[in-house]
C-alpha cells in the first residue's frame, strides 16, 4: 500500500534539519530526509524502548546485524555473515573509520563526481588526500570512468570511495562494473569503501547489486556502509553498519578501537532491528509514491520549465536537475532560494560538474512537489 507525505502543517512540528533551516514561507527540497510517517513497527519499537526506560548504552547484542543479514539475503541474495559486520554511528563514521583501517596518512583516495559533498571532506578527515575521477556522461546516461579509475590506481592511489546507489544521480552500477573496479583494485594493491545507504530504495525499474556480492576480488579489496537511516528516515538515531566479507577484513574490522562500535546508539539499534525486519512492507510502500513523484516530476518540468532538464533517478528520492538552459548561472539554487523559496542544494558542492544544477528532494507530497516547480517556474 501507497505510503503518503505528512501534511505540511504537521511536518512543520518536527525539529530536524529539513524543518528548522528555513523559515515557514520556504518549501525545503533540500536535506536527504522524508517526509513520510515513521514505519509502525519502528515506532512501536521505540516507544517500547521508551516505555521500558531502555535507553542506556549497547550491550552485546546482534541483533540488528542479524536483522541486515535477512534482509540482504532476501532483498538482494547477498549472504551477509554477521560475525564480520559491527555497527557505529552513521555512515559518514564508517566511511572514515574504514578509510583509516585501509590507507595511510596522505594517501590519495578516488571519488567520482557529481557526488555527495562530505567525501570532499571524509576523506581528509581520514587523513587522505582527494582524487577525482568524474563519471562519464554520454548524453543519456552517466557510468563509471574505468579507464579514468586504472590510470589513478596504476598512478599510485590507495582506494576508492564509491557511491552506490550513486548520490545525487540514483545511479545503479551495473555488477560488471563492479566486478572491473574490483578487479583493478586488486590488481593494483588498492581497497574500495562502498556508500550503499540508498540500496533499500533501489526502484522498481532497477536491480541492486551488493559490491561485496560481485567477486572474490571485491570480498578481498571491499567494505561496504549500510544502515537503514535513508530508507527509514532514521539519521537522527544513530546506526550504521561496517560490513566486510573476508577474513583479512573482518581481522583488521574487529581490531578497531572498541569506542567505534559502542558508540551506536542503543534507540539506533533498536530501531534498526525492527526496519530491516518488520518496516518491508512500509518501505514497498514509500518507493510507491517516491516512484510516482519521479514521474511527476518529469511532467511538470516539461510542462512549467522545458528548459530544465532531468532524467530519472532508477534509486533513492533525489533528482539531479540541470537548470543550465535557462541561463541562470553556476548557482541556480541560490536564486530559487532567495525569489521562488524553495530550498534546493545546489550543484556546486557535488564538485565543479554541479555547474548550473541542483538536486531535488523529491520524498514529499505531490502538492509539495507541484508547488515547488510552479514556484520555480515563475522566475522564467
Amino acid at each position: 500500500m501507497t505510503v503518503e507525505a505528512e501534511p505540511l502543517a504537521r511536518l512543520r512540528q518536527r525539529t530536524s534539519e529539513k524543518w528548522s533551516v528555513y523559515p515557514d514561507d520556504v518549501l525545503p527540497l533540500f536535506v536527504a530526509e522524508t517526509d513520510y510517517p515513521l514505519a509502525p513497527p519502528i515506532a512501536a519499537a521505540l516507544h517500547a524502548a521508551i516505555d521500558r526506560s531502555d535507553t542506556g548504552y549497547i550491550g552485546e547484542d546482534d541483533r540488528a546485524k542479524q536483522a541486515f543479514a535477512r534482509f540482504a539475503l532476501d532483498t538482494w541474495g547477498w549472504e551477509v555473515d554477521p560475525g564480520r559486520t559491527i555497527t557505529t554511528t552513521d555512515v559518514s563514521v564508517v566511511i572514515v573509520e574504514s578509510l583509516r583501517m585501509l590507507i595511510e596518512p596522505g594517501d590519495r583516495v578516488v571519488i567520482t563526481p557529481p557526488v555527495y559533498p562530505p567525501f570532499f571532506e571524509l576523506i581528509p578527515e581520514a587523513g587522505g588526500v582527494v582524487e577525482e575521477v568524474p563519471l562519464l556522461d554520454d548524453g543519456a546516461g552517466w557510468s563509471l570512468d574505468l579507464d579514468g579509475l586504472e590510470r589513478a590506481f596504476a598512478g599510485g592511489a590507495r582506494a576508492l570511495l564509491l557511491c552506490h546507489p550513486h548520490n545525487p544521480l540514483g545511479l545503479v552500477h551495473p555488477p560488471e562494473h563492479l566486478r572491473a573496479v574490483a578487479a583493478l583494485a586488486a590488481r593494483y594493491g588498492a581497497a574500495v569503501v562502498s556508500d550503499e545507504i540508498h540500496a533499500p530504495l533501489t526502484h522498481s525499474d532497477a536491480s541492486f547489486t551488493p559490491f561485496l556480492s560481485v567477486s572474490e576480488e571485491a570480498r578481498a579489496v571491499g567494505v561496504a556502509a549500510h544502515s537503514a537511516s535513508k530508507a527509514w528516515n532514521l539519521a537522527g538515531v544513530k546506526c550504521a553498519l561496517i560490513v566486510t566479507a573476508s577474513e583479512e577484513r573482518a581481522a583488521r574490522l574487529h581490531a578497531l578501537p572498541v569506542e567505534v562500535e559502542v558508540r551506536t546508539s542503543l534507540l539506533g539499534r533498536i530501531a534498526t532491528e525492527a526496519a530491516f525486519d518488520e518496516g518491508r512492507p512500509w518501505l514497498a510502500g514509500i518507493l510507491e509514491s517516491i516512484e510516482a513523484n519521479r514521474e511527476l516530476l518529469g511532467r511538470l518540468l516539461a510542462e512549467h520549465l522545458p528548459e530544465a532538464r532531468y532524467r530519472v533517478p532508477h534509486a533513492s528520492y533525489l533528482a539531479w536537475v540541470d537548470f543550465r538552459g535557462l541561463g541562470w548561472g553556476e548557482d541556480p539554487a541560490a536564486r530559487i532560494l532567495d525569489e521562488a523559496r524553495v530550498a534546493l542544494v545546489r550543484g556546486l558542492d557535488f564538485g565543479r560538474q554541479g555547474t548550473g544544477f541542483a538536486r531535488v528532494n523529491i520524498a514529499c507530497s505531490p502538492e509539495v512537489l507541484t508547488e515547488a516547480v510552479e514556484r520555480i517556474a515563475s522566475l522564467s
